[in-house]
C-alpha cells in the first residue's frame, strides 16, 4: 500500500512540529522549506491537520504552527486513517467498471490487509516517531534562505 503524497507531507509536518522548541515561530512556509514540500500543499495540510485538532495554527505577529497535546499523543494508524481518501484500494467502479466486482473477493481481501496496515500503525504515536535519532534530524533541517546564508562566501 502506498500513502498519499499529502499524508505523507501532513505527517513530516507533524514530525517537525513535534520537535519544535517553543520560542521557535515556525510558519507553514518555513516548515515547506525545511521538508523541501511545496507551499500550496504544506498550507493545504496544515488546515487539515488543524482541522482535526492536531495541529494549532495562530496568525498574525507571534503566530505560528504548534502541535497540540492530542497531536502528540495521537496514534499513526488513527492519523493516516484521518487523512487517506475512504475509498477502495482499487477502483472496481471506476469507469467502465470492473466486470468481476459483483463476484468479486479481492476487493475484501483488499480492505482487510488496508485495516491490518492501519492497525500496525495504531501502535505508534507521534511522539514515538521523533525519538533518536530522528529527532535530531528534524532540527537539523533548514529553510532554503538559511541553506543559502550557510553556503554564501
Amino acid at each position: 500500500m502506498r500513502l498519499t503524497a499529502f499524508t505523507d507531507i501532513s505527517l513530516r509536518i507533524v514530525m517537525r512540529l513535534a520537535v519544535a522548541r517553543e520560542r521557535e515561530p515556525l510558519t507553514t512556509r518555513a516548515v515547506s522549506g525545511m521538508l523541501a514540500v511545496p507551499y500550496t500543499h504544506a498550507a493545504k495540510a496544515v488546515a487539515r491537520l488543524s482541522e482535526l485538532g492536531v495541529v494549532e495554527a495562530r496568525r498574525g505577529r507571534g503566530g505560528g504552527l504548534a502541535l497540540t497535546a492530542q497531536g502528540r499523543a495521537a496514534s499513526v494508524g488513527a492519523l493516516v486513517r484521518a487523512l487517506e481518501a475512504a475509498g477502495d484500494v482499487v477502483g472496481c467502479e471506476d469507469d467502465p467498471p470492473c466486470p468481476l466486482r459483483a463476484a468479486c473477493r479481492l476487493r475484501t481481501a483488499l480492505r482487510q490487509a488496508r485495516e491490518a496496515f492501519y492497525a500496525s500503525l495504531d501502535t505508534v504515536t507521534v511522539a514515538s516517531l521523533v525519538d533518536d535519532p530522528t529527532g535530531p534530524a528534524l532540527l537539523s533541517l533548514t529553510t532554503p534562505g538559511e541553506r543559502a546564508a550557510v553556503t554564501a562566501p
